[in-house]
């Protein structure tokens, strides 16, 4: 068998990082690690081809070559998607479609003839021997959550890990949580199912041969789900061979924000290398917390709770929502003021999206609020449901949002109160490496020259050099960060969606 695995291309969105990858000649900001996965969930003695359509183009011999064409991909990608499988099909070539878009919403694909609704591991045998036979299913799917004890190494030789920012390990499946907007339970449950020790650091291991020394980004959703596990066996094996291998890169994934709560294992994820969390914070208003079901941010003081992480050496990147039923109309004020006092420089604001099979798909649909499905993209205009709040209003102040937080003033004094917070965990003395000092000559000129908020490149630049010297990879970072955000705001008043909207 010869297997062609495409990967679709992400819009511009957040997490692209697109304006940014520039900086470090970087095609793409994260691997496809699901489809790396399923690659070696296949017999070896198959023949495959990875095309990331994020950092390579899909050529008609790629399909010509392949016997079956392997598709993953994420709600957001689904305009890509549809490229993808209209092109294999109109070659006649057979497909077999899996991920988060195909599993939810199959029914938009057609032209698919196999899909993989649900987790790779525990299907990938009985498809395996369908296609060797010809006589393959059109659907392969299982109530049974797998034992990714059983998941092997993603098979990294089939791509080129130079063109990416940052590699992916994923450790975990599933969240003990419930939001009501969210379908990672829907995809992967409630209970948390992890990998053992030995896997996890046979993977930091397989990264590490690669020669990466960067950042290594754990992708699970809910990183602490398991913290008994976590402080009793994972991160003291991993402290233990980040010491043995000088810290060959820094850690970083996702968190509840609960992660405030626990000293102790604050202080191991950054014994063990972590220097960023991600975490949903989504609003500061306690009905809408209330509202979608994010109980566990709720009877805290937020700003007191990213600050602690703050204070233990994590930078907090944020995900902030608007849109809820239960929003003020001083939501957009409250929601900058609260970035702007948390310190949190990567600040992803977005519209609430209701992903179909979610719980608040299914209220809204109960209230006929429902419009079309979910792109996967929060910064969508259009939005896919009817709000409470007048839409033109609630459209007019994200962008409002949008434009506050992003504006080289209020992003460059959130960087200032981020530094005044942060007390990084140093591991071992590194000067700018190749990677960095590209990145910190393209930034004096498309930052410090070209922009019109120069000054505050400039006194960043200067600031951090006399006072926190050693932070000044990271300074240049953020400082970079903001210039995609902007790019990404500037975009989106340039393809209409303000005028839409």
């Amino acid at each position: 068998m010869n297997i062609l695995l495409a990967y679709p291309r992400y819009p511009d969105t957040f997490w692209s990082f697109r304006h940014a990858l520039k900086f470090i000649a970087k095609k793409a900001a994260y691997p496809p690690l699901g489809l790396l996965t399923v690659a070696s969930l296949l017999p070896e003695e198959w023949a495959k081809k990875v095309v990331d359509l994020n950092t390579d183009d899909l050529h008609d011999r790629d399909i010509a070559w392949a016997d079956y064409v392997f598709v993953s991909a994420m709600d957001v990608q689904r305009q890509s998607a549809h490229d993808v499988v209209r092109r294999c099909h109109q070659m006649g070539k057979k497909i077999v479609a899996g991920g988060p878009l195909f599993t939810t919403v199959h029914d938009e694909f057609p032209e698919v003839d196999h899909f993989v609704l649900g987790e790779a591991e525990s299907l990938m045998p009985r498809l395996v021997a369908d296609l060797e036979k010809g006589t393959g299913e059109r659907f392969y799917q299982t109530e049974e959550r797998p034992d990714i004890r059983q998941s092997p190494i993603p098979s990294w030789h089939l791509i080129d890990t130079r063109k990416y920012a940052t590699l992916s390990i994923q450790y975990s499946r599933g969240c003990p949580y419930d939001c009501e907007f969210c379908d990672i339970v829907l995809l992967n449950g409630r209970v948390p199912r992890t990998k053992e020790v030995t896997q996890l650091i046979d993977e930091l291991e397989a990264i590490y041969r690669l020669g990466c020394c960067g950042t290594v980004f754990i992708v699970d959703d809910n990183f602490i789900g398991n913290k008994k596990k976590l402080k009793a066996e994972v991160l003291p094996a991993v402290i233990s061979w980040m010491r043995k291998r000088d810290y060959p890169f820094t850690l970083f994934t996702q968190a509840s924000i609960g992660l405030a709560d626990d000293d102790g294992l604050l202080t191991m994820m950054t014994d063990a290398g972590f220097d960023r969390v991600f975490i949903g914070i989504e609003t500061p208003n306690e009905e809408s917390l209330g509202e979608c079901g994010k109980h566990q941010n709720t009877n805290r003081d937020l700003v007191a709770s990213v600050r602690k992480l703050q204070n233990h050496g994590l930078e907090v990147q944020g995900g902030f929502i608007v849109g809820f039923d239960s929003d003020p109309s001083n939501i957009f004020d409250c929601q900058i003021n609260f970035i702007q006092q948390s310190g949190i420089v990567t600040a992803m604001v977005g519209l609430l999206s209701a992903p179909r099979g979610t719980r608040l798909w299914m209220r809204l649909k109960k209230e006929d609020r429902l419009l079309r499905e979910s792109s996967g993209d929060n910064t969508d205009f259009s939005m896919n449901f009817v709000p409470k709040m007048n839409r033109e209003s609630l459209v007019g102040g994200y962008q409002n949002v949008l434009a506050s937080i992003y504006s080289p003033r209020n992003y460059y004094a959130r960087i200032g109160t981020f530094f005044r917070e942060h007390r990084p965990v140093v591991h071992g003395h590194r000067g700018l490496n190749k990677r960095q000092l590209s990145a910190l000559l393209k930034s004096m000129w498309y930052l410090g020259v070209r922009e019109k908020g120069r000054m505050y490149y400039w006194r960043l630049v200067t600031s951090t050099l006399v006072q926190r010297p050693r932070q000044f990879p990271l300074a240049i970072t953020l400082a970079v960060y903001g210039y995609h955000y902007r790019k990404l705001l500037d975009g989106y008043r340039l393809d209409g969606r303000q005028s839409a909207a």
